[in-house]
């Protein structure tokens, strides 16, 4: 029976309470596109469904990181049987080059990722949305895509934190994109507002030509000729055969442990379920349970398991298609022992000492506009996706005649072959651009199980701090016993080996916790109450089925609904 049934009103206050029904969920960064999924589990869809009707309604309703331009990944935990993890991360183009964003300098040249024609990769979310589909969807694939299509030309009111990103980007970036003005400037101009209604008519055509046609009609159809002919007349790289080539992947999810939960992530290309089970396995060395949360010593433990997690990333992550990456050997218990005894419980490691065979010399970060929504039905199964453009509305650019932006994933690659410096560039081997290759991501979509049933489903954005956000909230649930409305609100420490810095939000720690890590080594910068990741979550009660989930106050204009 559903108990309730809420999502924000938007313009108001976060609410804080949790919702909780046995009828299904959807918790995302929209209010709207969760009502979107929820409709559709209410007509009998299952989860799969919901989280694709949710996904294009997020195009609609959240253009800073909803898309049909980008791409991401999905985990898919049936109510019975082993998950699988899909892979729809975009794809570099055929023309694409391991030196294409360096200067005359031989430096980075950060513009050229951070907008334009040049920083697209192959877009992936429509294929990955089909295969989801058609391997465990049941309703009609028109029937889960069209609501989006209906929702872009009606149009939808704006949230506070939609209306102030789309009138920054209008007044910035968006600026030089005369078609990305056309699609999302306010008519007769001036700056949106909350509650201001946007109607996106070119937007809707798309997508009732991927919802009526199928996905061909964006990789092969007219939408394809539409982003070929941009690329080619402003200096893109991206082709037709780039388009039609595409294929989302199922793969294998990473899986590890943590107590007697069972944990299931991500595999590479993103380096997000590899990070999460390696910090996990070294804190289980640590018993966690036993210490306060927001203990220094706690924090110092957590920050230490995160330096490592994420300097192996560095050394070893990519697209495995191209590379060898030591899964099994990084998600190991045995080598979380080793990295558990070169932790010093009264001392900060240094980064640079610690990686000393791939610094090559003592600026960069992945953008965090990202977006992450969580999903279950009545009958268990859940799903766990992130997907993004990169950079808050991606490379700014709406592709004529379509009303969609492309992202700016080119920039997730190593952009300088050999360089890895203190300041965040990394320039090891295992993710330099090459073509049709996946560059490697931070996202972290995980569900976590306890004798066979799904306990927790969550993830996150938030570019580099995404898999400790996950990390975090995944520990609140599982060591400290949190439900799951503290454990995402619950602050957040996030260290991700260079630059050599620890990130905690304010409020976890008072001024002599604060003191106490400084004087161990840290360097440590409070960040602000809410800086850091915005996870949605559901938990699932074992024993009742009922699901409750709380969605992140980071996100003001997001919510929970039920059918």
């Amino acid at each position: 029976m559903t108990v309730l049934c809420l999502f924000l009103a938007l313009g108001l206050p976060q609410d804080t309470t949790t919702v909780t029904s046995t009828r299904g969920m959807v918790v995302s960064a929209s209010a709207v596109a969760s009502r979107v999924g929820a409709d559709v589990l209410n007509r009998g869809g299952n989860a799969v469904d919901a989280a694709v009707a949710t996904a294009f309604a997020l195009a609609v309703t959240y253009p800073a990181a909803g898309n049909i331009g980008g791409g991401g990944f999905m985990i898919i935990q049936p109510p019975a049987g082993k998950a699988i993890a899909i892979d729809y991360r975009e794809r570099a183009p055929g023309r694409s080059t391991p030196t294409m964003y360096l200067g005359q300098d031989g430096q980075i040249d950060r513009s050229l990722t951070a907008a334009g024609w040049l920083a697209p990769g192959v877009p992936g979310t429509v294929r990955g949305m089909e295969l989801a589909h058609r391997t465990h969807g049941r309703l009609k694939w028109r029937d889960v895509v069209f609501p989006a299509a209906e929702l872009a030309e009606r149009g939808f009111p704006l949230a506070p934190d939609v209306a102030r990103g789309l009138s920054r980007a209008l007044r910035g970036r968006m600026a030089p994109f005369a078609s990305s003005v056309a699609a999302y400037g306010k008519p007769g101009g001036g700056e949106w507002s909350e509650g201001d209604t946007l109607r996106l008519p070119e937007l809707a055509r798309t997508l009732r030509a991927i919802a009526e046609d199928g996905p061909d009609a964006f990789y092969t159809g007219w939408i394809a000729d539409r982003i070929a002919e941009g690329m080619a007349a402003n200096g893109g790289i991206i082709t037709r055969e780039d388009l039609a080539g595409y294929r989302a992947r199922v793969r294998e999810p990473v899986r590890g442990s943590y107590r007697d939960f069972e944990v299931v992530s991500m595999p590479p290309p993103s380096s997000g379920g590899i990070v999460l089970v390696q910090a996990l396995n070294i804190l289980e060395r640590f018993d966690l349970p036993a210490r306060p949360r927001y203990d220094p010593a706690t924090i110092h433990l957590i920050v230490e398991a995160q330096r490592r997690a994420f300097l192996d990333r560095a050394r070893h992550l990519g697209d495995p298609d191209f590379v060898e990456v030591p899964v099994g050997r990084l998600t190991s218990k045995n080598y979380a022992a080793e990295l558990a005894r070169g932790i010093d419980t009264a001392w900060a490691t240094s980064s640079v000492a610690l990686g000393a065979d791939i610094v090559t010399q003592p600026a960069g970060e992945e953008p965090e506009e990202t977006t992450h929504f969580s999903v279950v039905d009545a009958e268990g199964m859940a799903v766990s996706n992130t997907y993004t453009l990169e950079g808050g509305f991606g490379s700014f650019v709406v592709v004529p005649g379509t009303g969609f932006l492309l992202n700016n994933e080119m920039g997730d690659f190593n952009k300088k072959p050999g360089e890895t410096n203190a300041t965040g560039d990394i320039g090891t081997p295992a993710n330099l651009i090459a073509p049709g290759k996946r560059m490697l991501s931070s996202m972290t979509p995980a569900i976590v199980r306890r004798d066979g049933r799904t306990v927790l489903i969550t993830g996150s954005p938030g570019g580099r701090t995404i898999p400790n956000t996950v990390l975090n909230v995944v520990l609140n649930v599982t060591a400290f016993g949190m439900p799951v409305r503290a454990a995402v609100d619950g602050q957040r420490v996030h260290h991700q080996w260079l630059p050599d810095q620890a990130l905690i939000e304010a409020d976890a720690l008072d001024s002599g916790g604060v003191a106490w890590l400084k004087a161990r080594g840290h360097d440590l910068r409070v960040v602000g109450r809410w800086g850091i990741g915005d996870g949605h979550s559901i938990t699932i009660d074992p024993k009742s089925g009922v699901a409750s989930g709380a969605n992140d106050r980071r996100s003001p204009g997001s919510g929970v609904a039920v059918p």
